[in-house]
């Protein structure tokens, strides 16, 4: 029975894989690091102007979220350099490649909670396709990476689920 089942042998990559290597993981890695860069200001756009009577508890828990989402950033382009690659850098580029969109400073509290939730998804959605095309590539180095971003992701979307739940 086992040899009938394929398995996929993983070799070691050398640090400067070859473009032709890593086209796709390269795609996906700036991928995930342009949806970051948008989260990353729509949520300190939320911190700034947010208001009501949650005030501080969102305003608190948005700077701790755009706070990991600045080293989530810096990871992942410094990841893309491993390769010898170039990341998207430019806020054209990153709302260009987004799937995530920017929105206005006018929305409640509640609905600023709801628009971070659904960009966790999208977030979540671009995390495991990175993770696919890392281990399709053998880098292991990206997937560990990326995994703590999902479970970080997992956790933050737990707890605004929490939050803004209606009991």
């Amino acid at each position: 029975m086992l040899d009938s089942i394929e398995t996929k042998k993983r070799t070691y990559k050398r640090l400067g894989y070859s473009a032709m290597e890593t086209v796709e993981l390269i795609d996906a890695m700036n991928k995930l690091l342009a949806n970051y860069s948008v989260h990353y200001q729509k949520l300190r756009n939320f911190h700034w102007n947010v208001k009501g009577a949650d005030f501080f508890d969102v305003h608190e828990k948005f700077e701790e979220q755009y706070n990991y989402a600045k080293v989530a950033i810096d990871d992942i382009a410094e990841r893309i350099r491993v390769f010898g690659q170039t990341p998207l850098s430019t806020m054209r580029e990153y709302l260009d490649v987004s799937e995530i969109k920017e929105c206005g400073s006018d929305l409640s509290s509640m609905d600023m909670v709801a628009e971070i939730l659904k960009d966790y998804e999208t977030l979540l959605d671009h995390m495991s396709n990175l993770l696919e095309k890392a281990a399709d590539n053998g880098d292991s180095g990206t997937e560990d990476m990326v995994k703590g971003f999902v479970k970080q992701t997992e956790k933050n979307h737990w707890m605004l689920t929490a939050f803004s739940s209606k009991n």
